[in-house]
């Protein structure tokens, strides 16, 4: 039973990071724009699609791939809120981005549905299916990979925010949007980079899901409650949170399955509840900065 513990921790620390891959990018376009992107879900599923066409009809490397959805991705995002998000304004504006997010992960769904058609592909490489013997475990590299990816991430994108003059113009965007523009930030702007870069890093995000699961058109959806859940308990808009809600959540879910296998799903919610009941603001979440 020991064993089965600590096999499981492993593991769910592991696939920990490569939620957390999906997870940053939600969390990064909250706290800049405070709005949240329900189409993110839908969008990892489209990276995940185009991992799949390069690998498939190009036969280019999972890795390699990313030098060209990476940039597609963000593309996709910037084009996003030019056409949707940045016409809205007002009070009512938070609100009703989820419809228009909503909107969108519908479109997409349906551009996915009459291109790749219904049936659950998986990305595939020598690296998806071969694992490396440490300490008595068989880990699987693509979820070692993973991990090692979505920390690294997790750093860029901290110093991306505190060591360029983008992020400072961001930083001072979540702070107070008015003064921003007061000193000269050109917010659209800085809104529209922020949101592809949010995208952006679904491309990596879904090359790692979609080499781990199988996938459809349709697993947008239960992928989006799940990165909800994990950026709400890591703190909404603080990256360094999403990472550790999401080797949290990943970990207990895997522990639970060893022995209840149905209650895994249930306890993952349920630990979300409790946590903010005890820490409202989430792990590293604060009141008066979104993001750190």
């Amino acid at each position: 039973m020991a064993r089965e513990l600590i096999h499981a921790i492993v593991d769910g620390i592991l696939t920990g990071g490569v939620y957390a891959l999906m997870a940053v990018g939600l969390t990064l376009i909250f706290g800049v724009l405070d709005i949240i992107n329900i189409a993110q879900g839908v969008l990892v599923i489209l990276g995940a699609y185009l991992s799949y066409s390069l690998s498939t009809r190009a036969h280019i490397d999972l890795f390699t791939g990313l030098l060209i959805t990476i940039p597609v991705m963000f593309i996709i995002g910037v084009v996003i809120h030019w056409a949707f998000i940045r016409r809205l304004r007002g009070t009512e504006r938070t609100s009703m981005t989820l419809l228009v997010t909503y909107a969108v992960a519908l479109i997409i769904e349906g551009v996915l549905y009459k291109v790749y058609g219904a049936d659950d592909v998986q990305l595939q490489a020598s690296y998806t299916t071969s694992s490396v013997h440490i300490f008595g475990f068989y880990l699987p590299w693509i979820f070692i990979y993973g991990f090692i990816v979505a920390v690294c991430l997790v750093v860029a994108l901290y110093l991306l925010l505190y060591r360029t003059r983008l992020g400072r113009s961001v930083r001072a965007t979540m702070q107070d949007e008015n003064a921003a523009r007061l000193v000269g930030i050109e917010v659209n702007r800085v809104a529209a980079l922020t949101f592809g870069i949010g995208v952006a890093v679904t491309a990596v995000g879904g090359m790692f899901f979609g080499a781990t699961n199988a996938f459809n058109p349709n697993s947008g959806y239960d992928l989006i409650s799940r990165l909800l859940a994990i950026i709400i308990l890591g703190g909404l808009g603080s990256i360094g949170g999403a990472l550790a809600a999401s080797v949290f959540m990943l970990t207990l879910e895997s522990v639970v399955t060893i022995w209840q296998p149905t209650w895994a799903i249930a306890v993952f919610y349920a630990a979300l509840v409790l946590v903010l009941l005890i820490r409202p603001t989430g792990f590293l979440g604060r009141k008066a900065v979104r993001a750190q």
